[in-house]
């Protein structure tokens, strides 16, 4: 059976996703990145190489996400795509009338504009919490509960408080004087993820046209309260696709499924045998302008391989420098 990888490295979590010929989904995997993408690849690669028949031959494979340049160093990519590409490409799989592409991660957030199957505008945020699944997980680990918890309870509510603030700092101030004011819990619960979307919808749907359907996808999408805050906020039904934690994982094996066969090539991946492979991360201090960004690198037996880590992506985009 031949088969195509697409792996997803983002900052919160590692995602990988395996298709077939018909784009069936065999195997996924969601992993947390905890701040080793090397690591979290390779051990990745190893469970994912388990979790297959022993028929499937891999064809091609693809990286994403912000360590997509990294991740492709290691195992040997066809194709190194960005996340908007990849998760329109897999949003459009699922539910080909698309129009909107909400996709909320945990340390960034996206939203992709889509008319007549192609991507015409899109926002994306890097930078503030508030608008993030970082935001909500840094409050459930403040008030001592599970992510799940703080889903499950936030539904219960009766009377949600308005949240005020339009960063994570101010909101959590809030947060605690409206405990303080003896509000339910649940209602503050809630209060914060609408909270959330009003952040998002500010900051990266800003100027945007929101056009149904809408799409939700992002590991944050698990969280029923803040599908719920969503479709009452845009005042639209919001549709959560099957393996929405992977899209831009299965977005990513779509792109190099369709590469490998524009042309008819053998594909670049180095095997599964990469896992045990042990690599040399080392840093130093990149002179280019005042930023002055530590950059990582990556190194096998004195031989740089990857680099990355800069506000820009300069050395990601030139590994031999």
């Amino acid at each position: 059976m031949e088969a195509y990888m697409g792996i997803d490295v983002g900052s919160v979590t590692t995602k990988f996703a395996v298709l077939d010929n018909h784009d069936e989904l065999i195997t996924n995997l969601y992993l947390p990145t905890q701040g080793k993408p090397i690591t979290m690849v390779q051990q990745g690669l190893k469970q994912i190489q388990q979790q297959l028949p022993t028929d499937v031959e891999i064809r091609g494979v693809a990286t994403t996400g912000s360590a997509r340049y990294l991740a492709g160093v290691i195992v040997g990519a066809d194709l190194v795509k960005n996340e908007i590409t990849s998760h329109a490409v897999a949003a459009l799989l699922y539910s080909p009338e698309v129009q909107t592409i909400i996709e909320i991660g945990g340390q960034d957030s996206k939203l992709i504009i889509v008319r007549d199957g192609v991507v015409t505008d899109f926002g994306m945020n890097t930078v503030c919490a508030a608008g993030t699944g970082s935001f909500l997980d840094h409050q459930a680990l403040r008030l001592n509960m599970s992510i799940e918890e703080f889903s499950r309870r936030a539904l219960d509510n009766q009377n949600p408080v308005r949240i005020a603030g339009r960063c994570t700092v101010f909101a959590e101030s809030d947060m605690i004087h409206k405990q303080q004011m003896g509000h339910r819990i649940e209602d503050i619960l809630y209060g914060l993820c609408q909270a959330l979307v009003r952040n998002y919808l500010n900051n990266v749907g800003l100027g945007k046209e929101i056009k149904p359907p809408i799409v939700f996808q992002g590991g944050v999408a698990f969280n029923q309260a803040i599908v719920k805050a969503l479709q009452e906020e845009l005042d639209r039904e919001v549709v959560v696709p099957p393996h929405h934690e992977v899209m831009g994982a299965i977005g990513a094996a779509l792109l190099v499924q369709e590469h490998i066969a524009n042309n008819h090539g053998e594909s670049e991946f180095k095997g599964f045998g990469v896992s045990e492979v042990e690599y040399h991360t080392s840093s130093f201090e990149c002179q280019a302008c005042p930023n002055l960004c530590e950059i990582a690198q990556l190194s096998l037996n004195g031989q740089v391989l990857a680099r990355w880590g800069g506000r820009c992506d300069l050395w990601e985009r030139s590994p031999s420098r």
